[in-house]
């Protein structure tokens, strides 16, 4: 990691972040990765560093403006891909709101949260992510996804999003994840062999989301900042993520969750309108189930 860290702060250098008085650039970005990483507060980082706690607030922020520029650069699609691009699913971060503001970020869980939507590739890698304000907003946000410049290509989701242009769900009403069919029966039939294999293909968004949270523990705990500093936090995680999967590739957070198909993520699973199914892909998928037994 010793490498990883040397290369981002080359990398970030051409962002504008630089050394100052008094606080070098690899100790800037030290104390910002170590609130990432590990969640702590500005009191820890005062008495590591030894700085006023009125610095490290400055320099945080500081870092965290040239941080999304990194975010921009290292969160986007993939120059090349299958028919299937990538998988898509959702995903809630605890948020610390001001009681009289929390009502539009209280969803299912019943308290509330950052809800995010991303996209990864088959490499576990992020490659768009867009924060979601309210679930009404989430629906208008799918339903309107720009995918029309991608013809014949398409995202995988689960089973509680539509089967519409540009998105392949899975059959409903059958089995679908990974750990059912594992203590249980083999997958049985056309249909439930298609779900096996794209719950199997999906599965990598959920390892994906995983490793990301299990590397950047203040996706638990986030401190109560202004509400654009954790939307930020979070593209600029993600955005690591992906600059740490590109260069270091291995590590254990990584290597644990490659190597466990069956980890499943405890959000609930996505919901959108079902009642607007889409004929185009239900073909796509028929003609899909009928190639495994041929």
């Amino acid at each position: 990691m010793e490498f990883f860290f040397f290369k981002l702060c080359d990398r970030l250098r051409r962002y504008g972040l630089i050394s100052s008085k008094g606080v070098q650039l690899e100790e800037l970005i030290g104390l910002f990765l170590m609130i990432l990483g590990h969640a702590v507060g500005i009191r820890v980082i005062k008495e590591q560093f030894q700085h006023l706690g009125k610095i490290v607030s400055r320099k945080f922020h500081f870092a965290l403006e040239k941080m999304m520029m990194l975010a921009f650069d290292e969160i986007k699609p993939p120059e090349n891909y299958n028919d299937y691009i990538g998988a898509i699913d959702e995903t809630h971060i605890h948020a610390k709101i001001h009681l009289n503001e929390q009502i539009p970020y209280i969803g299912r869980k019943g308290f509330p949260t950052q809800n995010s939507m991303a996209i990864c590739d088959f490499n576990m890698r992020e490659v768009l992510t867009i924060h979601i304000y309210s679930w009404r907003h989430y629906e208008i946000l799918i339903l309107s996804f720009p995918n029309h410049h991608l013809l014949y290509k398409y995202y995988l989701v689960d089973a509680g999003y539509p089967n519409m242009k540009g998105y392949l769900a899975p059959y409903k009403g059958e089995r679908y994840y990974l750990p059912v069919f594992h203590s249980s029966d083999q997958p049985k039939g056309e249909r439930e062999t298609f779900t096996y294999v794209h719950s199997s293909l999906r599965s990598v968004i959920e390892r994906c989301f995983g490793v990301w949270k299990a590397r950047w523990q203040i996706l638990a705990d986030m401190p109560r900042y202004k509400f654009d500093s954790p939307v930020a936090i979070v593209m600029i995680s993600m955005a690591l993520h992906n600059f740490i999967r590109r260069d270091v590739v291995a590590g254990i957070e990584f290597e644990s969750h490659e190597e466990n198909e069956d980890y499943v993520q405890d959000d609930d699973e996505s919901y959108i309108n079902p009642t607007i199914d889409d004929n185009e892909m239900r073909v796509v998928c028929d003609k899909i189930t009928r190639e495994f037994v041929l």
